[in-house]
């Protein structure tokens, strides 16, 4: 297993693998400590988050309990998710690249011209508009150095590093201006894509179909860490960087958001009730595989690092089919 970045904070939190099976742990610099003698998960501690955080921070700083070496474990997804909320087209250079692209092939305007127009739409959006948010499956989800398996159909898969939230606090309605008293903290997620599977052509007046573009078994690579989010800093000065065989493609700063995580979990939350465990994507910068011209393929291999929440590592395998 690659050693992850050091996630920030004296603690983060995770679920492992070792050879008795898998369970909860605090990560404290190269150890974790077992934590199943007293959570059977890290669900159960973002659902009783305020009253835990205190305690974890005592263990982190005490040599009691059973403790392993991180590099001897297997690292699964940090934990057990309620909801996955995904945010499409938040980030705003990302957008108007895509915006100015269709300008000019489709309506034959100029670059300048496409972008001035595709600028202008972004602003006019981050004045008045709303995120756009449809839910992904938790089935998606693989750990954070596991294989991305790429599914029988389609051929252009593609990446979209993003931040990640979780929730820890159950809420309606909730006003931005208190919406960060719900967050309990953050990981990464990578957003997989098969691009040419997104548009159905049987029922192009539909649109999107989401579940198969996006849903496939290993698609939502997420992790290695849950870190808290008194631990971070300012989740909108973060940087998101991803590479693709040791090519830079994706590095940007969270600053780049239209709506930001305030705006984000109010617009949610006036359609469901979050509660604890619920993860809500913040969207991916610009620098996917269809800016480059360039998709996954077997063999290849993804580095993604966000600031102070560690790093994930998958090589990517073609689909072998099951009878399972």
């Amino acid at each position: 297993m690659p050693d992850p970045l050091t996630p920030a904070g004296p603690f983060a939190l995770g679920t492992f693998r070792s050879s008795a099976g898998a369970f909860p742990g605090l990560v404290t610099g190269a150890r974790v400590r077992d934590l199943s003698d007293l959570v059977p998960s890290v669900r159960a501690l973002v659902e009783d988050w305020d009253a835990r955080l205190p305690r974890l921070g005592e263990l982190a700083r005490s040599a009691d309990g059973a403790w392993h070496d991180l590099a001897a474990l297997h690292v699964l997804p940090p934990l057990e998710l309620g909801q996955i909320l995904q945010s499409g087209a938040n980030y705003r250079k990302h957008v108007v690249d895509l915006v100015a692209a269709e300008k000019e092939s489709v309506h034959g305007a100029t670059p300048e011209e496409a972008r001035a127009d595709a600028e202008k739409m972004m602003d006019e959006r981050i004045r008045g508009g709303v995120p756009y948010v449809f839910l992904g499956s938790p089935r998606a989800m693989c750990g954070p150095y596991d294989d991305i398996v790429l599914p029988a159909l389609g051929e252009q898969h593609d990446w979209e590093l993003e931040l990640a939230l979780v929730i820890g606090r159950k809420g309606r309605d909730i006003p931005a201006g208190e919406a960060m008293s719900y967050v309990a903290g953050y990981t990464i997620c990578n957003d997989l894509t098969t691009r040419d599977r997104l548009y159905r052509p049987d029922l192009k007046a539909i649109g999107t179909d989401w579940f198969t573009a996006k849903n496939a078994d290993t698609f939502l690579p997420t992790g290695p860490f849950l870190v808290p989010a008194a631990f971070v800093g300012d989740p909108d000065d973060l940087r998101i960087t991803l590479r693709h065989n040791g090519v830079v493609r994706q590095d940007e700063s969270t600053k780049d958001m239209i709506f930001d995580i305030p705006r984000l979990i109010a617009y949610v939350s006036t359609t469901t009730t979050l509660h604890p465990g619920d993860l809500l994507l913040t969207g991916s910068p610009a620098g996917n595989g269809a800016h480059w011209g360039v998709f996954l393929k077997p063999g290849d291999v993804l580095e993604a690092e966000i600031t102070g929440l560690g790093r994930q590592r998958n090589t990517v395998r073609s689909h072998v089919r099951s009878h399972a």
